[in-house]
C-alpha cells in the first residue's frame, strides 16, 4: 500500500524536474534505453519502495518491485528495478533514491527500538516533520512500532500546559472528560512519580512518565502494585526512549515505550546503478 497517492507523487517530482532536465537533455541522451537498480548499501527495513516504484512509473519508465515496505534487505540486496529511457530515469532517479532513503532510516531505526523492547510496543509520537506525516506512519509501522497518537482530534492526552488552566482536583477533571469523550481513554503526562501517584489514585488510564529514568519508572511501578488490576494505569515510558534504553524502561516495568527518536534518525543508503541496454 502507498502512502502518497498519484497527485503528492508527481508533486514531488514537479519539484525536482519543473525546467526539464537540463544537462541530460542537452547531451542528447534523453531517448536512450536504458535500465537501472536500487540496493541496499547496508542492512536495513526497507520503506517507501511502492512510492519510488510508482515514482518511476510516473515519469514515463517501467518498473519491478523486489522488496516492499516492511522488509529486511541485507547489504547488496535488490530493492527494485526500472527500465526505460535515459530521460525518464533520470527524471525519477533522485527523488525516489531520497525518499526510499529516509523512509528507511525511519523504518529501520523504529525497529531497532522494537527488537530491543522485545514484546513491548513501541509507539511513535506526532513530532514527524511537518508535511511528512503520511510517509512517517508508513515508515513506523514497517519498522513495526505503532502511532501514539496521530493527531489532536484523535486522543485524549492531558499534559502540564493544559493543567496550567484548571481549578479542578485530578478527578473532577478526569470526572468531566469522561462525561465529554466515554469511548476515549485518559492519557496523563506527569513529571515525577509523585505526580504520577496522584493522577492514577485519581483513575487516569495511562500514565505518560515524561523523561523518567528506567530507575523512576521502575519506583513508579513498585508504588502501583497496591493498586487492583483492571483500575491499574498502563505506564508510557516517553522521553528519550531510544535502541540502546529501550530495554531498561521495558525492564523497569513500562508497558509501553513512547518514542519521537526514529523521526531523526540518519537515512539508510541505497546504491543506484544505471545500466545500458540494448
Amino acid at each position: 500500500m502507498r502512502a502518497l497517492n498519484d497527485i503528492q507523487l508527481c508533486s514531488l517530482l514537479d519539484d525536482d524536474i519543473l525546467g526539464g532536465d537540463l544537462t541530460t537533455h542537452s547531451l542528447g541522451l534523453a531517448e536512450q534505453p536504458a535500465q537501472l537498480e536500487f540496493r541496499a548499501r547496508q542492512t536495513m527495513t526497507v520503506c517507501a519502495s511502492e512510492e519510488a516504484l510508482r515514482l518511476f512509473e510516473l515519469a514515463g519508465s517501467q518498473a519491478r518491485l523486489l522488496m516492499r515496505s516492511g522488509s529486511r534487505a541485507g547489504a547488496g540486496e535488490l530493492i527494485l528495478e526500472a527500465q526505460g529511457s535515459a530521460a525518464s530515469l533520470h527524471l525519477a532517479w533522485k527523488t525516489a533514491q531520497n525518499l526510499v532513503e529516509w523512509a528507511s532510516g525511519i523504518a529501520s531505526a523504529t525497529a531497532g527500538i522494537v527488537a530491543a523492547a522485545n514484546g513491548v510496543a513501541v509507539a511513535c509520537t506526532r513530532k514527524n516533520v511537518p508535511g511528512t506525516k503520511a510517509m512517517s506512519i508508513k515508515a513506523v509501522r514497517a519498522g513495526g512500532g505503532i502511532m501514539h497518537r496521530l493527531g489532536l482530534s484523535e486522543t485524549l492526552l492531558v499534559f502540564a500546559e493544559h493543567r496550567l488552566f484548571l481549578k479542578d482536583t485530578p478527578a473532577q477533571t478526569l470526572t468531566q472528560l469522561r462525561r465529554a469523550q466515554p469511548e476515549k481513554k485518559i492519557i496523563v503526562e506527569v513529571g515525577d512519580p509523585g505526580e504520577a501517584l496522584r493522577w492514577a489514585q485519581a483513575g487516569a488510564d495511562v500514565l505518560q512518565l515524561e523523561k523518567f529514568t528506567p530507575e523512576a519508572v521502575a519506583a513508579c511501578r513498585e508504588a502501583l502494585q497496591a493498586f487492583p488490576a483492571p483500575s491499574r494505569p498502563l505506564l508510557a515510558a516517553a522521553g528519550g526512549v531510544r535502541a540502546d534504553n529501550a530495554a531498561a524502561y521495558v525492564a523497569a516495568g513500562a508497558d509501553l515505550l513512547v518514542t519521537s527518536a526514529p523521526y531523526t534518525a540518519p537515512p539508510k543508503d541505497v546504491q543506484v546503478t544505471f545500466l545500458l541496454t540494448a
